[in-house]
């Protein structure tokens, strides 16, 4: 592949892990072809690590996300299981059976009016019946799709994730759950014991492989795969399955697992409570045990089951209520995070990264993130760190309470989006230096030097590009310090750290556990979780927990 990455194959599971996955694919998409600005390298980052080329039936070549999603039925409205790109005609008409037939009809949903824009603007159906798809700029993915303004309705018209994925998806991506209901007060993928049964069945089991050799037989040098996984409900189970059967088939690449967790609890309703707390403990120790790392990933103040408000990022306004705009604050601290192993120069590995932030039993990390970068007009790079000031600069996005006072044993740290000719201080000779990073004459040593500033005997790995982070429409308009005209990119700061927090996290889960009478939930053992098990999960977290104790296996 062109590029020094490998690649990188994306596991999609759950409909939360949907809403971030359609964020998550429009950023790259929308990236595609666009870093034309002198501002701007054009290598930064190698599509070809998430993307991989093919050809339609009519020989049309296409670039889609090398992607396997699972998702429940009724989960995908108007969107196609096998995509819109590999249409064919002739295998929609052909009929084997001659006899009489009966036809069964399932509620056509009217497409989203996103999704209209996106065909328009792609490519068009033929009369033949095949899709031609537009020109492809630079030979990589669709034509840019250009939006004006941000349509208003669009948070009320959002009911699932296919109705703002502006993203072709290849007919072996979507994997549908049918045994299961997205919508209705019955046959819900509930429970964790849920979730694994379903890939210990050989319909699901076997689609699944098929679909992995697909895409692993295809890559000249797999790094690894990446799981966007809810961990508050049963694909909690099938993340957990699905990391065991990574690990067992390929052996030495990277696992990471990125736990996504909605921003809200649900007030008053107890057993989505206690099930959301139960999933997320059975989730969080069965994955890592399998995954490289896990980062639970949620605008939530809590994993617990004590309600906490969400957090507060001082430049964005959004509706925790809403998963459009949890899912779109996530997709792009992820879309940062993930930078060190989508490099085009010098890039590390996902397994390199997963030793850097692991060691000594380690193995779940949390992300932070500082969305938008605030660099005004007129301000240097080390202005505005000086301005951030404090120890943990990041908002948390790991739910796992307000990080200030806790210890940091390793961090990853990206910042990207600054233009090159704000990097370093341009005062003018003589005078006097605010802090010694208007002393750097490069913005990666300013960038290095505040992380040893902030954390000085902190293992830090640091990244600074020029690409931002793309944020065009259908992405909401969150940006409260910003001007009202549409913003298409914006900079951002970005975090993975191994902290002290996790111990009072993980600790108090399993405390929580402990005083949850199972009787009152006998309905999540009897989905498929025996009582030793529960004992063995509080063994787990708190031999996690015990791994983060601040002064136990310290770095010097």
């Amino acid at each position: 592949m062109a590029g020094g990455a490998g690649e990188v194959l994306t596991l999609q599971l759950g409909h939360f892990a949907g809403f971030v996955g359609a964020h998550w694919w429009n950023q790259q998409d929308a990236a595609l072809g666009r870093a034309t600005s002198a501002k701007e390298s054009l290598g930064e980052l190698c599509p070809d690590v998430l993307y991989r080329t093919g050809q339609t039936l009519h020989g049309q070549e296409t670039y889609t996300p090398r992607l396997i999603l699972m998702d429940l039925k009724g989960s995908l409205n108007s969107l196609k299981e096998e995509g819109g790109l590999y249409w064919d005609k002739q295998l929609d008409a052909a009929v084997a059976w001659h006899g009489k037939l009966t036809t069964h009809k399932e509620e056509v949903y009217p497409q989203n009016p996103h999704l209209q824009d996106l065909l328009s603007a792609e490519g068009v159906r033929s009369s033949d019946g095949f899709w031609r798809v537009k020109s492809i700029p630079n030979g990589k993915g669709p034509p840019p799709v250009t939006t004006a303004a941000i349509p208003k309705p669009l948070e009320s018209s959002v009911r699932v994730w296919s109705d703002f994925l502006r993203v072709h998806l290849h007919p072996r991506s979507i994997c549908m759950i049918q045994k299961y209901n997205h919508d209705g007060e019955t046959g819900r993928l509930e429970a964790f014991g849920q979730g694994e049964s379903v890939l210990k069945e050989p319909r699901y089991l076997e689609e699944l492989e098929d679909r992995l050799h697909f895409y692993v037989e295809e890559c000249d040098y797999l790094q690894g795969f990446q799981i966007l996984c809810d961990l508050h409900d049963g694909f909690s189970g099938v993340g957990a399955k699905a990391a065991e059967l990574l690990q067992d088939e390929y052996s030495g690449r990277g696992i990471i697992t990125w736990g996504l967790i909605p921003g809200s609890c649900s007030l008053g309703e107890p057993q989505k409570n206690i099930y959301r707390l139960l999933n997320t403990a059975f989730g969080l120790v069965h994955l890592t045990a399998y995954s490289s790392f896990v980062c639970p990933l949620s605008l939530g103040g809590s994993l617990g089951l004590r309600p906490q408000p969400p957090v507060n990022f001082p430049h964005l306004h959004y509706d925790a209520t809403l998963p459009f705009h949890c899912s779109a604050i996530l997709a792009t601290a992820l879309d940062t995070v993930t930078v060190p192993y989508r490099l085009r120069s010098s890039p590390v590995s996902m397994v390199h990264l997963a030793n850097m932030l692991t060691f000594s039993g380690k193995k779940v990390v949390t992300a932070g993130a500082v969305i938008p970068f605030p660099l005004v007009p007129g301000q240097s790079l080390p202005d505005a760190l000086v301005q951030l000031g404090g120890a943990t600069p990041w908002t948390p996005l790991s739910a796992c309470g307000n990080p200030s006072g806790t210890r940091c044993f390793a961090q990853s740290v990206v910042l990207r989006g600054i233009d090159r000719a704000c990097h370093t201080s341009q005062l003018t000779p003589g005078t006097p230096l605010p802090s010694p990073l208007h002393a750097c004459t490069t913005g990666e040593e300013v960038l290095a030097q505040y992380l040893h500033q902030q954390q000085p005997r902190v293992t830090s790995s640091s990244h600074l590009l020029l690409t931002p982070c793309r944020v065009a429409p259908p992405y909401p308009y969150l940006f409260s310090s910003l001007s009202q005209q549409a913003v298409h990119s914006i900079p951002v700061f970005g975090a993975l750290c191994s902290s002290s927090s996790l111990h009072q996290t993980l600790g108090g889960l399993a405390t929580e556990l402990t005083k949850l009478d199972l009787r009152r939930w006998a309905s999540f053992l009897d989905a498929g979780v025996e009582q030793d098990e529960m004992e063995e999960l509080l063994q787990e977290l708190h031999s996690l927990a015990q791994c983060y104790q601040d002064g136990g296996g310290l770095m010097d």
